[in-house]
């Protein structure tokens, strides 16, 4: 029996960030929408004081038709539980929303649906959201995982900016730029926002988008006290297929575990068609997308987020797969 392939949104961000708040507009919001919830036990206001109790998992189904799952348990055992209740035909639900602890790291619920053939064919990662607090950002993100769910997100989301100065909102935003250049960021007016900045990111689809978020205004040089930051890389030499792959099988051995993020589209010598990949840490994808417009200028284009990362190293061996 086939199944679409169900839409899961990550929601993270730092302590007090709003994320509950998010999560209770976008149960509440006329969507039309069936929404599993995957909310972990050490949520800091959980959805409804019903949810939290001593049992592996526990099931709350809302009036407009929404599930909530509190977890205490793994989330691989949870996504399955829901499958299982799904196909029974105890649960109905269209998209799952994974709501992660303000201390949470992102990159284990990533990785959760690239590394389980059964959980990849069932569900699709649509996009991870992070909540950024306008009023607290300058603490919050003197810790590295605050920075690192910067570095993850698809969008970037703005709280309590009526709570800061408008110069102090234009600093915070080329501040998170410099972090993470793929994600537009956009402003959370207490918990509401369109949800079309919500749903269907795509985030992890495998294309040539990149988003608006490449063709921002240059960023103002400063010295950034931040561990992440983006690397982005151009050039409109053709590359040899060989020598690119061998250089990054051999920085994914060496670095991997830096990499939050990263996506590129190739212009590969002798192709008619641009190369498209992406990945998360240590597991990526790649394939062929549509053949190059014959006017169009062909540009190989890749975009890292990580910690630390050598950039002149990845300078180097990027200029030398270069023909």
């Amino acid at each position: 029996m086939s199944h679409s392939p169900i839409p899961v949104t990550v929601l993270t961000g730092f302590l007090g960030a709003g994320k509950t708040t998010l999560l209770k507009h976008l149960l509440q919001a006329e969507h039309g929408l069936r929404l599993a919830v995957i909310e972990n036990e050490y949520s800091e206001t959980p959805i409804d004081g019903q949810l939290l109790g001593s049992a592996p998992v526990e099931l709350l189904t809302l009036a407009n038709g929404c599930v909530c799952c509190s977890i205490h348990i793994e989330l691989e055992k949870a996504l399955y539980l829901l499958l299982d209740k799904l196909d029974s035909g105890e649960l109905a639900f269209d998209r799952l929303v994974i709501e992660c602890t303000g201390l949470a790291d992102p990159a284990p619920v990533a990785q959760t649906f690239f590394a389980d053939e059964e959980l990849c064919s069932r569900y699709v990662l649509d996009g991870i959201l992070t909540l950024v607090d306008a009023a607290n950002a300058g603490r919050h993100l003197q810790e590295a995982i605050a920075q690192a769910q910067v570095g993850f997100a698809d969008r970037i989301l703005l709280s309590k900016t009526d709570l800061v100065a408008s110069e102090q909102v234009e600093a915070l935003t080329q501040r998170l730029q410099r972090i993470n250049r793929r994600a537009p960021i956009r402003v959370v007016e207490h918990g509401r926002i369109d949800l079309a900045e919500l749903l269907d990111v795509r985030g992890f689809n495998l294309n040539a988008d990149f988003g608006p978020a490449l063709s921002l205004r240059p960023l103002l040089p400063a010295a950034s006290p931040d561990r992440i930051a983006t690397l982005v890389l151009r050039s409109e030499q053709a590359l040899d297929i060989d020598k690119l792959s061998a250089f990054m099988e051999q920085f994914l051995e060496q670095h991997g575990n830096a990499l939050l993020r990263y996506k590129g589209v190739l212009h590969v010598a002798g192709e008619p068609r641009r190369m498209v990949f992406q990945g998360v840490l240590r597991l990526y994808g790649f394939d062929w997308d549509t053949e190059w417009g014959r006017d169009e200028t062909r540009e190989s284009v890749l975009v890292f987020i990580g910690d630390n990362l050598p950039e002149e190293e990845i300078r180097a061996g990027f200029a030398a797969a270069q023909v």
